[in-house]
C-alpha cells in the first residue's frame, strides 16, 4: 500500500492516550495521522485507500524501549554481535546506528509483534557502553532511512556485568566501587570539558573536539537521557546517587529490584523500563526478579515500560509480557500505556510515536482483537501509513513487504 491517505474504519480504536472508540476510523495523510474518531467525526476523503478494521482492534504501534535487534543478530554467533565495544570501560563515543544490520530477522519478528520502534541500544559490558538510537522497525533501504531520532540516550552498566568483563581482563573495574569510580571521573572529566569548550568558543579559538566526552556533555545539558543497566536496589540507589551529582535525566533500565525502592523512584519521577521477564534467575543480581515487581512498581506511582532486551526474550513477547504482567496485577491500561505513550515519553519520541493522535506518525497495528488476550495476532501492520506486514488468516501465513518488493518495482 503506497497510498498517501489511507483511512482504518470500523475497527476498535485504542489510542491509549484517549479513550477507546467503538467504530472508530484512523485517518493518515502523508505517513502522518491527520485525525482520530467516531466514523460521524472522521470524513474518509474520496480517493483514500480504505482498510476494513471491523471486528478488529486498532493500536498504535509498539515501543521496544531497550533492545538489541539488528546489532545482536538472530543466529548469527559472534560474527552478528557488535552489541559490546569491551576493549576499554568508557565506550562513551561509539553509536549503535554504526552496527545495525537491518536485514537481521529480529525486524520481521518485530513486525509480528506488532512493535514498529526500536530503541536499540549497545550491551551492558562496559560502564559506559555508548549512544542509542531509536529507529522505525521497517521500511528504508539504509538503517539511515529508518532513524527516528540518534538524540535519545547513552547506555551505562552497573552491577554483575561490567565487574564480570574487567575482572577476567584484569584491569579496572572488577568491582561495584570501581564501576561507579569510570562513571563518576567519565561525568567529572565531561564537565571539565564543556568548561574549557565553551571558555574557547566564546574567545574564538579552536578546540580539539573528543566524541567521548561530547557525548557525555550532552548528557550533562539534558540532551541525551542516561539509561542506567541495573537490576538490584543497591545498584538501583547508585544510579540515584550519580544522577544526582551530576543532575542527568536518568532512566532505571531493567529495574528488576526496583520495587525495594518504588517510593524513591515515584518521588523523584525516574521512570522504569522493566524486565526482560520470560527468563530465569541467571545470576545473583536476579534472585528476587518476578513479574509481579512490575505491579508494585506501578502501584507505587512510577512510570513505566516493558522490556524484552531482545534476543534474550524474543521481541515479538514483548506483549506477552504485558499480558502476564496483568495476570500478576498490573492493570491492564498500564500494560498498553508500558507498550506505547510511557516508553515513547522516556526517550523523548513522544513527538512521532506511541499513541494514535493527530500530528504523530502513522504507525498503527490492527489486532484480530484484545492483544493482551494471548490468542490475538497482529494481523496489518502500517508504519508512516505504509502496509509492511500482513496476515493471511486463510492460509495462516505472515507476509512482510520485503525491501526488494518496495524499492525496485
Amino acid at each position: 500500500m503506497t497510498s498517501s491517505l489511507v483511512a482504518i474504519t470500523g475497527g476498535y480504536v485504542v489510542p491509549v492516550s484517549t479513550d477507546p472508540i467503538e467504530g472508530g476510523t484512523v485517518l493518515i495523510r502523508d505517513g502522518r495521522i491527520e485525525a482520530v474518531g467516531t466514523a460521524a467525526e472522521v470524513t474518509v476523503p474520496a480517493g483514500a485507500t480504505v482498510v476494513d478494521a471491523t471486528g478488529r482492534w486498532v493500536l498504535p504501534g509498539f515501543v521496544e524501549a531497550h533492545g538489541h535487534v539488528g546489532i545482536h543478530e538472530e543466529g548469527e554467533g559472534v560474527a552478528g554481535n557488535d552489541t559490546n565495544e569491551m576493549t576499554g570501560p568508557n565506550m562513551a563515543a561509539v553509536r549503535a546506528v554504526d552496527a545495525i544490520n537491518i536485514d537481521d530477522e529480529g525486524f520481521r519478528d518485530a513486525l509480528i509483534g506488532g512493535i514498529t520502534s526500536v530503541v536499540v541500544k549497545p550491551g551492558s559490558g562496559n560502564p559506559i557502553g555508548g549512544r542509542s538510537v531509536a529507529i522505525k522497525s521497517w521500511g528504508g533501504r539504509t538503517i539511515d532511512e529508518q532513524i527516528i531520532s540518534e538524540q535519545v540516550s547513552v547506555k551505562s552498566a552497573l552491577g554483575e556485568n561490567p565487574k564480570r568483563v574487567y575482572a577476567e581482563k584484569k584491569q579496572t573495574p572488577s568491582t561495584r566501587l570501581g564501576t561507579a569510580l569510570i562513571i563518576r571521573q567519565a561525568f567529572t572529566d565531561a564537565q571539565h570539558y564543556r568548561a574549557a569548550r565553551d571558555a574557547a568558543a566564546a574567545k574564538g579559538e579552536p578546540f580539539k573536539t573528543d566524541l567521548g566526552l561530547e557525548t557525555l556533555a550532552q548528557v550533562l545539558d539534558g540532551e541525551l537521557y542516561w539509561d542506567q543497566h541495573t537490576h538490584r536496589h543497591d545498584d538501583i540507589a547508585t544510579a540515584i546517587r550519580l544522577a544526582d551529582e551530576f543532575g542527568y535525566k536518568l532512566v532505571i533500565n531493567h529495574g528488576t529490584e526496583g520495587h525495594k525502592l518504588a517510593d524513591v523512584l515515584a518521588e523523584r519521577d525516574i521512570p522504569v523500563i522493566f524486565g526482560p521477564m520470560f527468563t530465569s534467575r541467571s545470576k545473583v543480581e536476579l534472585r528476587d526478579r518476578a513479574i509481579a515487581n512490575l505491579a508494585a512498581l506501578a502501584a507505587a506511582g512510577v512510570r513505566v515500560a516493558i522490556t524484552t532486551d531482545h534476543p534474550v526474550v524474543p521481541i515479538n513477547f514483548l506483549v506477552h509480557q504485558a499480558t502476564l504482567a496483568v495476570k500478576d496485577g498490573l492493570p491492564r491500561q498500564t500494560a498498553l500505556e508500558a507498550l506505547t505513550v510511557n516508553p515513547a515519553a522516556f526517550l523523548g519520541l513522544d513527538a512521532r510515536v506511541g499513541a494514535l493522535e493527530p500530528g504523530r506518525d502513522g504507525d498503527v497495528v490492527i489486532w484480530s482483537g484484545d492483544p493482551l488476550d494471548v490468542h490475538a495476532r497482529a494481523e496489518h501492520v502500517l508504519i508512516e501509513g505504509r502496509t509492511v506486514f500482513t496476515w493471511d488468516t486463510a492460509t495462516s501465513t505472515a507476509h512482510v513487504v520485503e525491501r526488494a518488493d518496495r524499492f525496485t518495482r
